[in-house]
């Protein structure tokens, strides 16, 4: 009988050796398969990943196109203009496109009339991730503008070359065109300044025997009003935001003054409570 109990000891022993190896194997067995889940889940094509950030856009709205060009411009270019403040065209959205225009005859009698028209119009465009930035785009609608100025149906002496000084970009567009029995001077300019398209078409004809005319004075004029429509974009945006920036900046002022009172305050009050030395001694 006492043999038998060391025996029965190692035989318990020996038993619990393959349980441990297995209870062993199970838990590397579970490590790896939650490593591989996790790997599968990382290469799996459903997994999100992060879209490339689009560039903002510039400007958030347009000017009043009817009051983009000064008067003064108005009175050079249209003399005998019918509506000096213009005539608005249809917009559904003013924030993303909009347009005026002006015409007048200026009637000399027996030596002739001289007619002129001009009009402008702006396009703006926001930023989206599927379509690209808001300069992106309007750098392609600025190709099309210029493309379709150039394409004018019945269009003769077409030429067309870049304009300096006009946004950060801008090409002009003259040539002829017959109307009415008269030979009538073209000139367009497209220009872009950040996410917004500017259009300016100058036009004029000499009626009742008076001379067309000159094409190098209907570029000018064309030019002329394209730099005034131009500075307009983003104007009143700029003075909204400098405008704002003074209260903005005594807003952020205002906290840091109360807490440095209240540190001076703390600061004072320390001084007036007595040591423990002077309280202990009295």
């Amino acid at each position: 009988m006492h043999r038998s109990a060391p025996r029965l000891s190692r035989i318990l022993a020996c038993a619990a050796v393959p349980v441990m190896l297995v209870v062993a194997g199970c838990s590397s067995d579970s490590g790896d398969s939650k490593e591989s889940a996790a790997s599968a889940s990382s290469d799996s094509p459903g997994a999100k990943k992060s879209e490339p950030a689009v560039e903002p856009a510039k400007f958030s709205e347009l000017p009043d196109a009817c009051g983009s060009i000064s008067k003064k411009t108005i009175e050079d270019l249209v003399p005998k203009s019918k509506n000096k403040g213009g005539t608005p065209g249809k917009s559904s959205d003013t924030r993303t496109r909009g347009s005026c225009a002006w015409n007048g005859l200026d009637d000399n009698g027996v030596k002739g009339s001289q007619y002129r028209w001009l009009d402008v119009g702006f396009t703006r465009f926001e930023s989206d991730r599927s379509l690209g930035s808001g300069a992106k785009r309007a750098t392609d609608e600025f190709t099309k503008q210029v493309a379709k100025a150039q394409a004018t149906e019945g269009a003769k002496k077409v030429s067309a070359k870049p304009a300096a000084g006009i946004g950060e970009q801008a090409t002009a567009v003259v040539y002829s065109l017959t109307k009415t029995g008269e030979e009538f001077e073209y000139a367009t300019v497209v220009a872009r300044t950040g996410n917004v398209v500017v259009g300016v078409t100058y036009n004029g004809a000499g009626y009742a025997g008076a001379k067309t005319p000159a094409t190098a004075d209907i570029l000018k004029g064309a030019q002329t009003a394209a730099k005034e429509a131009v500075a307009e974009v983003g104007a009143d945006q700029g003075t909204a935001k400098s405008s704002a920036s003074p209260s903005a900046s005594a807003k952020s002022s205002a906290p840091a003054k109360s807490s440095a009172k209240s540190s001076s305050d703390v600061k004072s009050s320390a001084s007036r409570k007595p040591s423990a030395k002077a309280t202990r001694k009295s």
